[in-house]
């Protein structure tokens, strides 16, 4: 199995993180890679509602996702999700085979319907109706620049009329296409358009609650006359707060998990047919160095995992 480690852009002086600076963020993806990560992957927003202040703010993906893949060597690098409608299609193609080149041939374009209107669309003017044929039009348009170097697509909210990309990445049929999809109509976009499906679980899943949202996804590939055996499949794991031995809550209620826990847990995962998992490391506030400590404790599952 393979495994990743998603870092955190977002923030705000004295919540989630204190100072944070590019530095640390690429001395945690640094760091994955010394431990054995197969995958870094970055969040992609603008501004994000808190509990306790009306927004935090995040770091420009796509310039950090540049940076991570000139600072490292052999680690995967990509987006968890990128938003669709933060960026016209051609634009969004253009992105992916650049960092493709820029990383070696390392990156993966995870691509998602985006935030709900609540978040930071209103914000910024950004269109959040009519999610899903929104993005059906954006995946048609990357799918086939990808793929192919050009574009012809008339849809209700993105065109493509005769458009190539005529430079190429380090592979010539461009990054993987990862789709997130939850719902009916979005995994019968993954089955369509991608090359893996992604989905996210909260701390202390039960795997087995996975298996009639992966039913789903095998029935939308039978839908759109696709063997589900070729479309890959990984998810999102959320940790609970704290570091290894991970509590349940702040009140410290019922017992902790530690490498191995975190480790069996995941191979049952594996069993279901997941290829990846992407850890979330807890959201709480935190310093630099208490972050680099959760990413090392957590390093210990990787060698756990590979070969599962």
């Amino acid at each position: 199995m393979r495994v990743g480690v998603a870092i955190e852009l977002s923030g705000r002086p004295g919540w989630l993180v204190e100072g944070w600076r590019y530095e640390q963020i690429r001395s945690q993806a640094q760091l994955a890679e010394e431990l054995g990560f197969d995958r870094v992957v970055a969040e992609d927003a603008l501004s994000l509602p808190a509990a306790d202040h009306p927004t935090v703010s995040a770091w420009e993906s796509v310039v950090v996702l540049a940076g991570l893949a000139e600072a490292t060597a052999t680690i995967g690098v990509g987006h968890s999700v990128i938003n669709a409608p933060y960026r016209n299609p051609g634009h969004l193609a253009s992105i992916a085979l650049t960092l493709d080149e820029v990383s070696g041939g390392r990156y993966t374009l995870g691509i998602g319907a985006g935030n709900t209107p609540d978040e930071d669309y209103e914000r910024f003017g950004i269109a959040a109706d009519q999610r899903y044929s929104r993005l059906v039009d954006t995946v048609t348009i990357v799918r086939d620049l990808l793929r192919h170097g050009h574009a012809d697509h008339d849809g209700e909210h993105a065109a493509a009329r005769g458009a190539e990309l005529v430079l190429r990445g380090r592979r010539e049929e461009g990054p993987p296409l990862v789709i997130a999809a939850g719902g009916p109509r979005m995994q019968r976009a993954a089955a369509r358009f991608a090359d893996e499906w992604n989905w996210w679980v909260p701390p202390f899943a039960d795997p087995a609650d996975l298996r009639p949202r992966l039913a789903e996804v095998g029935r939308a590939c039978d839908e759109v006359g696709r063997d589900p055996s070729t479309l890959r499949r990984s998810l999102d794991v959320y940790l609970p707060v704290g570091p290894i031995g991970w509590d349940r809550g702040r009140d410290g209620d019922p017992p902790t998990t530690g490498p191995a826990e975190t480790a069996e847990l995941t191979r049952a995962y594996a069993g279901l047919g997941i290829a990846e998992v992407r850890y979330y490391l807890p959201r709480r506030g935190i310093t630099p160095q208490q972050r680099m400590s959760d990413l090392t404790d957590l390093g210990a599952v990787v060698p756990l995992l590979h070969g599962a």
